[in-house]
């Protein structure tokens, strides 16, 4: 057997099968079963290398955008101008574990979503993400600003002409219908059960829905199902409920899948997991809380996530593996546990100037621009690639 393997796979096996061809034509021959344990060194593919695991590492070439050559960053974001003064936070890649993430390359990108529309859905991080994509493709294209809203308004339609892409940005920080309690700022009525219309009535247009969302749910919330008052977190009731944050920010993300289900979205959706709470250092947001570190965490430096946001965390999760169930064309963009470790790439107090009199607490929840939010554009082309 082993001289007959030698024979058929060696240097002349060519001829030997071309033989063994023409003669099946003349003549019966034996069948060849050959089994695996006949081939040792045929392996298996490799399996499919996880992009959300792995570590940072040094990247003398970053960043590919600085704030003088993009336009679109935000001033809270702005790192750079605002005079933040170590730049070793800039330095760092994501390297998933047993594979590379290829650098992210605009070409290829706009190549890929020619022709399509991607809306980024959720809060002011969604926009993070979104600024950052401005600033990775404004080496290669400028979008054309098509919004139908003021200036003013934070909900935004952008379109590469030369691609025919477009780019959706809806603020709906609840991703459901939510109204601001008239007379009390930051305290908001949610219908847990009704998606937010404002991203949901053109999501029949769009290729790509990429749903975001987790800090607003620790504001000031009544809670609304059929239109009767259930619940609320941080907020006074006359009756007793035990509903709390967790319930709303996991009903947001249920009742936002269940509606593109329904409607029969025939796009993709993306849901990104959260952002990381709790960078905070010396206090909470409000009580001098700061995030002053110039480095990344390596990966068994990381402190596990716990109370609300492994919570919320975990109700992704299990929301997106509930709709994903169901038939609904989906894929989990997984950034936590990069982003974990990025305790350095937060503005901090680096997003106005230290001289300003007015009231802005350190910003440890956004992202430096440019910084490591920048990733998530390298995991987003992986995914719509693969």
């Amino acid at each position: 057997m082993v001289l007959w393997l030698k024979l058929l796979f060696g240097p002349t096996g060519t001829v030997i099968l071309s033989a063994l061809v023409v003669l099946s034509c003349f003549i019966n021959l034996p069948s060849i079963i050959l089994n695996d344990s006949d081939l040792p060194y045929l392996s298996p593919p490799l399996p499919k290398c996880d992009i959300f695991r792995g570590e940072w590492v040094p990247d003398p070439d970053a960043p590919q955008y600085t704030n003088e050559t993009c336009s679109y960053i935000q001033d809270h974001q702005n790192c750079i101008y605002y005079g933040r003064p170590d730049l070793e936070f800039l330095k760092w890649r994501w390297k998933p574990d047993g594979c590379d993430l290829p650098r992210f390359d605009p070409h290829k990108f706009l190549r890929v979503v020619g022709n399509k529309t991607i809306a980024f859905v959720g809060d002011s991080l969604a926009r993070n993400h979104m600024q950052s994509l401005l600033c990775l493709l404004s080496k290669v294209a400028t979008p054309k600003d098509v919004s139908v809203t003021g200036k003013t308004d934070p909900n935004k339609i952008l379109h590469y002409e030369g691609y025919n892409f477009t780019i959706y940005i809806f603020w709906t920080p609840f991703l459901v219908r939510a109204e601001e309690v008239a007379g009390k700022p930051g305290v908001f009525r949610l219908y847990l059960d009704e998606p937010d219309d404002k991203w949901v009535s053109v999501a029949s247009r769009l290729d790509y829905v990429l749903l975001s969302g987790a800090n607003w749910f620790t504001r000031e919330t009544f809670f609304y199902e059929r239109g009767q008052l259930v619940g609320g977190m941080y907020v006074p009731l006359n009756f007793t409920s035990k509903l709390n944050n967790r319930y709303s920010h996991r009903m947001a993300f249920r009742t936002s899948l269940r509606a593109l289900d329904r409607m029969g979205f025939r796009g993709k959706v993306i849901l990104r997991t959260l952002s990381p709470m709790s960078h905070f250092e010396g206090g909470p947001y409000n009580d001098g809380g700061d995030c002053r570190r110039t480095r990344p965490y390596y990966a068994n430096e990381t402190k596990a996530m716990e109370g609300v946001e492994l919570d919320f965390y975990t109700s992704q999760l299990e929301e997106f593996r509930e709709a994903k169930a169901k038939g609904l064309d989906m894929v989990l963009m997984d950034p936590t546990a990069a982003m974990l470790m990025r305790p350095d790439g937060h503005p901090s107090r680096y997003g106005h100037w230290p001289d300003e009199k007015r009231v802005l607490y350190n910003d440890c929840i956004h992202w430096c621009l440019p910084g490591p939010v920048d990733a998530w554009n390298d995991m987003l082309l992986h995914m719509l690639s693969d």
